[in-house]
C-alpha cells in the first residue's frame, strides 16, 4: 500500500518537474521560480517550501494542478510576479500585473540613493518627489525609510494608477501622497522646496528590443521606451527637477548601463551641477545624480 494518498503528489517531485520544464525554456533561476511558484500556492514562504520538500511533506490534488498551471503560464515567459500578484523591493511587498511596470532590483540602489540624501537633508521634514512612481516602490521606500519626509508621487498613467493606488493604500504611509498628473505639470506648489527628486523613467530607445521576453512582451510600452534616444521623458525629469528642487537640492535618475555619459550631458546643459554616475552592484552604470543651483 502506499505510504501517501493516491491523490497526493510528493511536493519533492513537482518542484524537481517545474524546474525541469522551466529550465527547458531558458527561465533563469528556474528552480528558484518553481519554488516561489509552490509557495504561492501553499501560501507560505520559499523557505518553507525548501523544508517541506526535504521532509517529504505532499501536495494535494488541486493544490499540485494549480502549481501545474502556473508552471506552464511561467513557461510561456509571463512574469513571475504576475503570476504571485506581487513583487519585493527593499522591505517592501508590492502588488503587480499587467499595465504597470514590475520593480527590478536594480532598482533598490536607485532608491538607496535617494533615500541617503532625503535623510541627510538639513530639515525637519524634507520633500521628496518621485516623477513616474509606477508601482509606487521608490515613492513608498522613501516615505517608510525616512518617516520624518513628506514625499509626492506623480503617475501619468492610467493603467500604472491603477497599481500605484493600491500599493499606497496597502503600505498606507500617511507622509505619502499620491497624484495623477502629467510630469511635466507635478506638483507647481512644491516649486523650490524639494531636496531629493527621484526618477526611474523609461529610458530605452525606440528602435531597441529587450532581450527578455518577460520585458519585451509584458512591461508596459510606456514604461519603457524613451523616444528615439531613449531619453525624452528623462528630459522632462530634468526640466520638472530644476523647478521642483530648492538650491543644493538632489536629482536621481535611473538610466540604461550605455546611458551615464549622455545624462550628465543632458542634466549639465540643463543647470544641473556636480553630475555623477553611480554603479549598480553588477558594476553597471546605473543611475545619475546632480545637484540643483
Amino acid at each position: 500500500m502506499s505510504e501517501h494518498p493516491p491523490s497526493a503528489v510528493p511536493l519533492a517531485d513537482a518542484l524537481r518537474r517545474a524546474a525541469d520544464r522551466l529550465a527547458q525554456v531558458g527561465v533563469p533561476d528556474a528552480q528558484v521560480d518553481a519554488e516561489l511558484l509552490a509557495a504561492h500556492v501553499l501560501r507560505v514562504g520559499r523557505g518553507a517550501v525548501q523544508a517541506a520538500a526535504i521532509r517529504g511533506d505532499t501536495l494535494e490534488a488541486a493544490d499540485a494542478e494549480l502549481l501545474a498551471d502556473l508552471v506552464r503560464r511561467r513557461a510561456t515567459r509571463e512574469p513571475l510576479q504576475h503570476l504571485t500578484g506581487t513583487a519585493p523591493f527593499r522591505h517592501l511587498e508590492l502588488r503587480v500585473g499587467p499595465g504597470v511596470f514590475v520593480p527590478r532590483p536594480e532598482t533598490e540602489m536607485v532608491a538607496q540613493l535617494a533615500i541617503d540624501a532625503l535623510a541627510a537633508a538639513a530639515s525637519p521634514a524634507p520633500i521628496a518627489v518621485d516623477l513616474g512612481t509606477g508601482s509606487g516602490a521608490i515613492a513608498l521606500a522613501l516615505a517608510t525609510e525616512v518617516p520624518h519626509s513628506r514625499v509626492f508621487a506623480a503617475e501619468n498613467s492610467v493603467d500604472a494608477y491603477v497599481w500605484t493606488r493600491e500599493n499606497f493604500e496597502l503600505v498606507g504611509a500617511d507622509n505619502a501622497e499620491l497624484a495623477f498628473i502629467d510630469l511635466a505639470r507635478a506638483f507647481p506648489e512644491l516649486d523650490g522646496q524639494v531636496s531629493v527628486v527621484a526618477s526611474n523613467p523609461p529610458y530605452v530607445p525606440a528602435a531597441a528590443v529587450p532581450r527578455d521576453p518577460e520585458v519585451r512582451f509584458f512591461d508596459p510600452p510606456a514604461a519603457l521606451y524613451g523616444g528615439d534616444d531613449g531619453l525624452d521623458v528623462v528630459r522632462v525629469v530634468s526640466r520638472t527637477g530644476l523647478r521642483l528642487a530648492h538650491p543644493g537640492g538632489l536629482i536621481v535618475i535611473e538610466h540604461g548601463e550605455w546611458q551615464g555619459e549622455a545624462v550628465r550631458t543632458l542634466l549639465a546643459a540643463d543647470g544641473w551641477r556636480a553630475a555623477s554616475t553611480h554603479p549598480d552592484l553588477t558594476l553597471r552604470d546605473r543611475a545619475t545624480t546632480a545637484i540643483a543651483p
